[in-house]
């Protein structure tokens, strides 16, 4: 079967990642981990002490930064120069950061060029809130995962926990609401459903009921049904 880009968008905790990562090794896909990528310029700009707020200086950062993937192992490994810094950009305080670094025009452009650069050929499934939209708008497979606030706030909530993160519900959902304001009305490629986009509302779904039915979208689209 030929392997295409496949794009999955959506608000926080919709289950994109998990299930991205999980079609990926049904189909033997590479999973590009793009929110790793803003989270690696979080923590370059958390090391250079950069405020988020001085743009000329983040965009000084970006025209330097060396930053790279690596997909061993079905993992997504990254590197800043030589270090590795896959554990380090998962703390709650670079989460944070990410999410507003990734708004910022400079961070946005070079690590959409990055990520363009890597999946061009194929057989990669990328995840997050402009791939579809902005940085592959001719995937030839695009999927828009939504759910209601309250289910998305639970599994946040759930996963910090997991963490051992100390957080009550009310807080996680003023957090996603908020974070959704904030993704839909930036000024650069906002979240957006693509108008060729497959709508899956996963508020009843559990994370393999998700990934079977991307699997049978998929197949079905490739002609393997």
């Amino acid at each position: 079967m030929q392997k295409v880009i496949i794009a999955i968008d959506g608000p926080a905790a919709s289950g994109k990642s998990s299930t991205a990562r999980l079609l990926a090794q049904r189909l033997g896909y590479v999973y590009l981990d793009t929110g790793a990528m803003y989270r690696a310029c979080a923590l370059q700009a958390q090391r250079e002490g950069l405020s988020l707020e001085d743009v000329d200086a983040i965009a000084t950062m970006m025209d330097s930064i060396n930053l790279r993937m690596d997909f061993a192992q079905e993992q997504n490994r990254v590197f800043l120069d030589d270090e590795d810094v896959s554990q380090l950009i998962r703390s709650e305080s670079i989460s944070k950061m990410s999410s507003a670094i990734s708004a910022l025009t400079p961070v946005r452009l070079k690590m959409v060029e990055l990520q363009r650069r890597i999946a061009h050929a194929g057989g990669f499934i990328l995840d997050g809130r402009d791939i579809g939209s902005y940085v592959f708008p001719d995937a030839r497979i695009k999927f828009f995962l939504t759910a209601d606030v309250d289910a998305r706030a639970q599994r946040r909530l759930l996963e910090l926990q997991a963490k051992g993160i100390a957080a009550s519900f009310e807080d996680v959902r003023a957090d996603l609401l908020q974070r959704d304001k904030n993704d839909r009305n930036r000024t650069l490629a906002p979240l957006v459903q693509a108008d060729d986009a497959i709508l899956i509302d996963t508020t009843l779904l559990t994370l393999e009921g998700q990934v079977d039915l991307l699997y049978q979208h998929v197949q079905k689209i490739l002609g393997g049904l």
